[in-house]
C-alpha cells in the first residue's frame, strides 16, 4: 500500500515492514505501516472495540474518535511517529503506534533514543497473540530507527497488556506513577526474548499444520458430477478412509435440485453451507482458483489445500500466480498446501484424513512423512504399505508455496503421535531455520531427509526460493551437525525409519549377528565393517535351526552386555520332513518377538531371504503358534577378519568426535513420543496408548525386516550415529571465555567500516595482505609477515629483515599454493641461495611482473593445513578445515559446520576428515598441536558472526606444529553482508 502526497516526503513508504505472521491459534494475518488511506479502516475498528478496551486504551472513556485523531493515527513520517496494523481480509484487528520523546517526554527527533508506545486489539481478537507479533515487530521497526527504549503506561486492571509487556523477555523496569504502571523495555534483543520469540513462533507454526491435518470439516471444491476426476478421487478417498468430521461436495456446476453426491451434502458455493468449514480441498483449473479461495475466506475457512496445477512449475508467469495465489490466501488468513499437491493424511483415530488421491489411506502409525513432490509420495506410501508400517500424517506440499518442511518439523516436534519424521525435500526455503529447527527436533526424535536435485545448482520447476551455491558435501555436512539423518534414496529412508520408529536407539556401535546361513552371516559381517560398526563374529545357527532355536539365540544375545544391538540373518530352514520350509514367517515372526519382549532395550533387525510372509508377520506379530523345540547347537563361526580384527577395526567408533568416551548405557529416549519408550508401537503391531506412563519400561517395537544385509546395517549404522548424536547433544558446547579477552570487536568493526567506505564498488572488495592481517589480529589471528620481493635485490633486503631461513614464494593467482608447479623456494639459508632461487623461479615461470614474488620467514615444521570460512546467501556463514593440497582440493576431504562454532563444533571439525589420522601421529609421526588449531577455528568463527561483512576468509596453509600453529597466508573479503531470514520478527516467507 502506497503512501499519499501527503506523507513526509523524504521518508519513502517502508514496505520492508510488511510481513505475513502466524498468530497463536494457527490463522495468519498481515502487519504493515498504517498510511493516511486508512482513516475509514480505523474508523471501523475502533467503533468495533469495546468500551472496556478503549478505556485501558487512553485512560478515560473515549466512545469515538475525532477528525484530529484519525490525522494523527494515519499520519506518520516512519521515523518519529510510525504506527502499524494488523489486517485480516484488509481489515484492523491490532494497531500499535509509536511516538519518539526526549528524557521529559515531549516529542522528539534522533538523537532521542526513546519511544512511548500504546496498543489497541479488537476484542474479538485478543488471546490470539496479536499485540505480541506487534510488539516483536515494533520494535524491530524502533531499533531500525535508533530508538533503544520503550515508555508504556499501562492501568493496573489491564493484566492483559502488562503480561504483554511481561513475556516479551526484553529487559525492563516497573514504577507506579499517578494510577498508572509505568514500563520501560530496553529493545536490544536478549537471549531471553530470542527464546520467546521462537517459542512462539514454534507453537504458531505448529498449531497451524494441526488445524490442516485436523480439520473438523472439509469441503471438496471441484467435485465431478460423474465418476472420476481430481475431487472426485478425494471425497471417495475422504469417505473410505471414514473421516470423522463433517464433508461437502462444492461444485458451482451442479444442478440446484442436487442435494447429495456420494452420500454427502453437495452445494454450488461454501455459503450455501449452514457451518462453517475448516478445510477446503480446491481441485478446479488454476483460472478459477481465485474465486474458489475468495469463497472461502468470505465464509470463514481456516486452511486449503491445493491440487490445481499451472503454476510456478510452468515459469515466471505461473510464479506470479502463485504469488498472487498465497497473498491472497494470507489475506483471510488462511494457509495454504500447494499448490500442485498431492493431499495430505492424518491417521488418529479421532480424525481418519485421506484428503488426497492416495487410493488407500496408510496404516495409523508413529511416523510422519513430509515430500515436495506427488511421485515420490506415492512411492513412500506405497513402500510403507509393503513393509507393514502406518503413518501418523503425510503432507504433499506440491510446489511449497506456503506450508513447507520447516512448518512439518514444528508440527513433528510436538505431535504425541509421531516419533520419527520422514522428509523429502527437493529445496530449501530458509536452511538457516530448517537447521535451527531439525536440531530441536533431533534432539526429542529421529529425523531422517532425502534431499532430492542435489546436483543441478538450480531448484526443481515451482520452486521459488533462494539457490544455495555450496556443494551437496557441505550440506550434508550441515545436516549432520544438526543431528539430522541424511540418506541419499527414498528406499534408504523407509529403512531407516523403520527401525527408528521400531526399535530402541543402540548405545554402541557393537553388533551381534546369528542366524542360519553361514554366507549372509558373513555378509552381514562385511556390511557392518564398511559402516563403521564392530560387529561380533556371526554365530551359525545352521539351516537345521528351528524358530525356536532363533529365539535362544536372540535372547541371549540381548542379555549379552557386549553387544549393543543384533541382527538376525533368515532363510528358509529345513522342517521334520527334510524340506525346506518357506512360507512359515509367521512362527519365525513370533519367536523372535517374544525374545525381544523378554530382553533388554536393544534394537533388532532381520534380514531374511526368500521366507514368505516373514516381514508381514514382523510388521504384525500376531501368531500364537507353539515355537518347534531346539534340533541344532550354534557355532560360531571365524570370517577372515577375525574377532580380534573386527574389534580393532574401528576403534574410534565408541568415541565421540572429540574424542570422549561415550557411556556403554542404552541411549535414553528423552522425549513424549521416542521410540522404544511406552509411546512406541507395540509388540503385537497395535499403535501404543499415547496417554502411558512415560515412566514405564520400554515395551519392543515392531522388529524391522529388510531383503538385503547392506539395508538392514546401514540402516542400523544411522541410528549408531544418531544415538551418539544424541548423547553429545544432551550436553551441548560452549564457546571458550578466555576468546572475549584477547578479541577486539570494537576495534574491528571500525576497520570494517572503514575499508568498505573506500569500497567503490557495491559488492565489496578483497583485502591487502596487510589490511588482512590487521583484521585477523584483531581477533588474535597472527598472520606471518611477508615482503615483496620485485627483484633479487629486494629480496635479500626481505630476508635480511626478516631473518634466515626464509621462504621464496609467487603470489600471482594462478600460482598461489602451488608448490608443484615449482613456485615455492623453501627453507633458503643464505643469500647465495636466496640469489640462486630466485633466478631459477623467474626463469622457470616468468617475469617478476607477473609471478609476485614475496619472502616469508620459515615457520616450524608440521602439517599444512587450511581453515576457511564463507556465507552462503542460503545457508549461512560456513566454518570449513581440511589438509592443504590434494586432499582437499582433489579428494575433497573437506569438512564444515555452521557459525557460530562451539568448543565441541571445532573439536569435531578436525576428526571428522578421513585424513585426521594425519593430525594425531599417523605411522610414528609427532601429533600436532590440535588445541591451538580448535583455537583457531573458534577465532575465526567469532570474527565471521560478530561481522557479517566479512564474506569471505581463507587461512592458507595453516602450518600446525607439534607445538602451536602458524598462519601463512590469508585472504580475506569484505561486502555489506546478505539480508538474513532468520533473524528480526517472526514473519512468512514470501517466495
Amino acid at each position: 500500500m502506497e503512501p499519499t502526497p501527503e506523507q513526509s516526503p523524504h521518508h519513502a513508504y517502508p514496505d520492508h515492514w510488511e510481513a505475513d505472521v502466524v498468530l497463536r491459534d494457527g490463522g495468519t494475518a498481515r502487519i504493515r505501516p498504517i498510511t493516511t488511506d486508512d482513516a475509514e479502516r480505523l474508523v471501523s475498528f475502533y467503533e468495533q472495540v469495546s468500551d472496556e478496551s478503549k478505556y485501558y486504551r487512553f485512560f478515560a472513556p473515549y466512545p469515538r474518535l475525532s477528525d484530529r485523531d484519525v490525522h494523527r493515527f494515519t499520519h506518520h513520517d516512519y521515523v518519529d511517529r510510525v504506527g502499524l496494523a494488523v489486517t485480516i481480509g484488509g481489515e484492523f484487528i491490532g494497531t500499535v503506534r509509536y511516538d519518539r520523546i526526549d528524557d521529559r517526554g515531549r516529542p522528539a527527533s534522533a538523537p532521542a533514543d526513546e519511544a512511548e508506545v500504546a496498543f489497541l486489539v479488537q476484542d474479538a481478537h485478543q488471546g490470539r497473540g496479536v499485540a505480541s507479533a506487534l510488539l516483536e515487530h515494533i520494535a524491530a521497526v524502533a531499533r531500525e530507527r535508533g530508538i533503544r527504549r520503550f515508555a508504556a503506561e499501562v492501568l493496573p486492571a489491564n493484566n492483559k497488556m502488562i503480561k504483554v509487556f511481561r513475556d516479551g523477555g526484553y529487559t525492563q523496569r516497573r514504577s507506579f506513577e499517578d494510577g498508572s504502571v509505568h514500563l520501560t523495555l530496553d529493545l536490544e534483543p536478549t537471549e531471553k526474548s530470542l527464546a520467546v520469540q521462537r517459542g512462539r513462533e514454534q507453537r504458531a507454526e505448529a498449531r497451524s499444520v494441526q488445524r490442516l491435518l485436523a480439520p473438523g470439516s472439509v469441503a471438496v471444491i471441484g467435485t465431478g458430477r460423474t465418476p472420476g476426476g481430481v475431487g472426485r478421487t478425494v471425497l471417495r478417498n475422504l469417505l473410505a478412509a471414514g473421516y470423522t468430521g463433517r464433508t461437502y461436495a462444492v461444485n458451482r456446476a451442479f444442478d440446484e435440485d442436487l442435494a447429495t453426491l456420494d452420500g454427502v451434502p453437495a452445494h454450488r458455493s461454501l455459503g450455501e453451507i449452514d457451518e462453517q468449514v475448516d478445510l477446503a480441498v480446491i481441485a478446479v483449473p488454476a483460472h478459477r482458483v481465485p474465486e474458489a479461495v475468495a469463497d472461502c475466506g468470505e465464509h470463514g475457512v481456516q486452511g486449503l489445500v491445493v491440487l490445481s496445477a499451472g503454476y510456478a512449475e510452468r515459469g515466471a508467469e505461473g510464479r506470479e500466480l502463485q504469488r498472487e495465489l498465497v497473498r491472497q490466501a494470507r489475506s483471510y488468513g488462511m494457509r495454504i498446501i500447494g499448490p500442485n499437491a498431492f493431499g495430505i493424511i492424518n491417521t488418529a483415530e479421532t480424525v481418519r484424513l485421506n484428503a488426497s488421491l492416495a487410493p488407500e489411506s496408510p496404516a495409523r502409525g508413529r511416523i510422519g512423512l513430509f515430500t515436495q513432490s506427488g511421485a515420490i509420495g506415492i512411492a513412500l506410501l506405497s513402500g510403507l504399505h509393503r513393509r507393514g508400517a502406518g503413518l501418523s500424517s503425510f503432507i504433499s506440499a506440491g510446489n511449497r508455496a506456503d506450508v513447507s518442511g520447516n512448518d512439518f518439523l514444528q508440527y513433528s516436534f510436538e505431535d504425541p503421535d509421531t516419533d520419527v519424521a520422514l522428509l523429502y525435500l527437493e529445496s530449501l526455503g530458509n536452511p538457516r531455520k530448517f537447521t535451527r529447527l531439525a536440531r530441536r527436533t533431533a534432539a526429542l526424535k529421529p529425523v531422517v531427509v532425502v534431499k532430492g536435485a542435489r546436483h543441478s545448482g538450480t531448484n526443481p520447476p515451482g520452486h521459488a526460493v533462494p539457490v544455495s551455491r555450496i556443494p551437496d558435501a557441505t550440506v550434508s555436512a550441515l545436516m549432520r551437525q544438526a543431528g539430522v539423518i541424511r540418506v541419499d534414496t527414498v528406499t534408504e529412508m523407509v529403512d531407516a525409519g523403520l527401525l527408528l520408529a521400531g526399535q530402541p536407539l543402540p548405545a554402541g556401535p557393537r553388533v551381534a549377528i546369528l542366524g542360519n546361513s553361514e554366507s549372509l552371516g558373513l555378509l552381514t559381517y562385511d556390511a557392518c565393517l564398511a559402516e563403521g560398526l564392530r560387529p561380533r563374529p556371526p554365530i551359525d545357527l545352521t539351516t537345521a535351526a528351528s524358530p525356536q532355536d532363533f529365539r535362544d539365540a536372540l535372547a541371549e544375545a540381548l542379555a549379552d552386555g557386549t553387544c549393543d544391538a543384533v541382527i538376525v540373518t533368515a532363510i528358509p530352514w529345513v522342517g521334520e520332513n527334510g524340506e525346506a520350509e518357506t512360507g512359515d514367517g509367521q512362527v519365525l515372526a513370533e519367536a523372535l518377538t517374544k525374545a525381544v519382549a523378554g530382553g533388554s532395550a536393544k534394537p533388532v533387525a532381520v534380514v531374511h531371504v526368500e521366507i514368505g510372509g516373514l516381514a508381514e508377520a514382523l510388521a504384525a506379530a500376531s501368531s500364537t503358534a507353539a515355537p518347534r523345540p531346539r534340533t541344532a547347537a550354534p557355532r560360531t563361526v571365524s570370517p577372515e577378519a577375525g574377532a580380534d580384527r573386527a574389534a580393532t577395526t574401528a576403534p574410534e567408533a565408541t568415541k565421540d568426535r572429540a574424542g570422549t568416551t561415550a557411556p556403554a548405557t542404552p541411549a535414553a529416549r528423552t522425549g513424549p513420543t521416542a521410540p522404544g519408550t511406552a509411546t512406541a508401537t507395540a509388540a503385537l503391531g497395535t499403535p501404543a496408548d499415547a496417554t502411558a506412563d512415560p515412566e514405564a519400561p520400554p515395551r519392543p517395537g515392531r522388529i524391522p525386516a529388510y531383503p538385503a544385509a547392506e539395508r538392514a546395517v546401514r540402516a542400523l549404522a544411522e541410528a549408531v550415529k544418531y544415538a551418539q548424536w544424541r548423547r553429545q547433544a544432551a550436553v551441548p558446547g560452549k564457546i571458550p571465555e578466555f576468546l572475549d579477552d584477547t578479541i577486539d570487536e570494537a576495534g574491528a568493526a571500525a576497520l570494517i567500516e572503514a575499508q568498505l567506505a573506500t569500497a567503490p564498488d557495491p559488492r565489496g572488495r578483497p583485502l591487502t595482505h596487510d589490511e588482512a592481517r590487521e583484521l585477523l589480529g584483531r581477533y588474535g589471528i597472527d598472520v606471518r609477515p611477508t615482503l615483496p620481493a620485485p627483484d633479487p635485490e629486494a629480496a635479500v633486503a626481505a630476508a635480511a629483515r626478516l631473518g634466515y631461513p626464509v621462504a621464496l614464494k609467487t603470489t600471482a593467482p594462478h600460482l598461489r599454493h602451488r608448490a608443484d608447479l615449482g613456485g615455492v623456494r623453501l627453507d633458503v639459508a643464505d643469500e647465495e641461495a636466496l640469489r640462486r632461487a630466485y633466478g631459477e623461479l623467474t626463469d622457470l615461470l616468468g617475469k617478476p611482473a607477473e609471478l609476485l614474488p614475496v619472502v616469508q620467514a620459515m615457520a616450524p615444521r608440521g602439517v599444512d593445513t587450511v581453515v576457511r570460512a564463507s556465507i552462503d546467501a542460503a545457508a549461512g556463514a560456513i566454518l570449513s578445515f581440511g589438509l592443504a593440497g590434494a586432499p582437499s582440493e582433489l579428494l575433497g576431504d573437506t569438512a564444515h559446520r555452521l557459525v557460530p562454532a562451539t568448543d565441541r563444533d571445532a573439536a569435531e571439525l578436525i576428526r571428522s576428515i578421513r585424513a585426521a589420522p594425519v593430525l594425531f601421529g599417523w605411522r610414528g609421526s609427532a601429533p600436532v598441536d590440535t588445541a591451538a588449531l580448535e583455537e583457531l577455528l573458534l577465532r575465526l568463527s567469532r570474527l565471521v558472526d560478530d561481522h557479517p561483512e566479512v564474506v569471505s576468509v581463507a587461512l592458507e596453509p595453516v602450518v600446525v606444529a607439534p607445538q602451536g600453529l602458524t598462519v601463512l597466508g590469508a585472504s580475506v573479503r569484505l561486502a555489506p553482508p546478505p539480508a538474513r531470514s532468520d533473524v528480526g520478527p517472526r514473519r512468512l516467507p514470501n517466495y
